[in-house]
């Protein structure tokens, strides 16, 4: 079914060598599995060290000034090892140096951009997309749809008490992004997409291997809520702003991120010219 393939690809993105380069993440666990995308936490830290950072910059913040307001060193440090293992905190790592620089610029953005970069490096997380999404505005989300997605994704690794957990961190993460409301009962609503966010889905899908106007159809471009007439407006708006590069002659398409990407990045993306 187009659907299976649809989120299969989401699920395998990760799964090559220049997938690891940029910072995707996969095999059988997650940060789901005791958290969930933490983006109160995530903005402190990033309060705590605004702009261009290296990545000593955001342990001195957790471990020695506390940014978090942990009340041990354990908590600091276990804080710390999973927003790294979400987010990479670190500028060599392509996926992050890129979601900072549009985080300080574009506050609107943020819970999106946090969750997309979270899907790209937790496998668990990935897992749960599917339920979501297909879960139409307005109606109450099933959990058992996501118990279920979890329990054939890990192959039955994990006991009815570890996917519980699992189904609540998502699911508080889905909320956190804006896809999903509501406390005891949650229900789906449409995710706030900005100019931002869309270029930041678009680099996703860009590293994937997706080219041309089939970014704007890609897992990651679904992800925004929005429908692919839709996704291409925002691009458009993306490209006013100077985030992406969009070349059109005749039906060819052609969607670029030189202000993203290293000539390096781009060397490995396309081959060098």
């Amino acid at each position: 079914m187009m659907e299976d393939r649809f989120f299969k690809t989401l699920f395998d993105l990760a799964k090559s060598t220049t997938g690891k380069t940029f910072g995707f993440r996969y095999g059988d666990k997650g940060t789901h599995s005791s958290r969930t995308i933490m983006l109160d936490e995530l903005q402190k830290l990033f309060d705590s060290v605004p702009g261009p950072a290296e990545r000593d910059a955001y342990i001195q913040a957790v471990i020695d000034d506390n940014c978090l307001g942990k009340r041990t060193a354990a908590t600091k440090r276990l804080s710390l090892q999973r927003l790294s293992e979400l987010y990479g905190l670190d500028p060599e790592v392509p996926l992050f140096r890129v979601m900072r620089d549009l985080w300080s610029a574009h506050a609107q953005s943020r819970p999106m951009l946090a969750l997309l970069l979270a899907l790209a490096r937790d496998p668990l997380l990935r897992m749960t997309a599917k339920p979501v999404v297909e879960t139409p505005f307005g109606k109450e989300f099933a959990r058992q749809s996501m118990t279920d997605a979890l329990a054939e994704g890990t192959g039955g690794r994990f006991n009815a008490t570890i996917l519980d957990k699992v189904v609540r961190n998502a699911s508080s993460s889905w909320t956190q992004s804006g896809h999903l409301q509501g406390r005891a009962r949650k229900f789906r609503q449409q995710a706030k997409a900005t100019p931002a966010s869309c270029a930041y889905a678009l680099l996703l899908g860009f590293m994937q291997g997706v080219r041309g106007p089939a970014l704007y159809e890609c897992p990651w471009a679904r992800l925004l809520d929005l429908t692919p007439p839709d996704v291409r407006e925002l691009a458009d708006d993306a490209r006013r702003l100077g985030m992406i590069d969009i070349k059109e002659s005749g039906t060819i398409v052609d969607i670029s991120f030189p202000y993203f990407l290293t000539r390096e990045e781009r060397e490995l993306l396309h081959g060098p010219h």
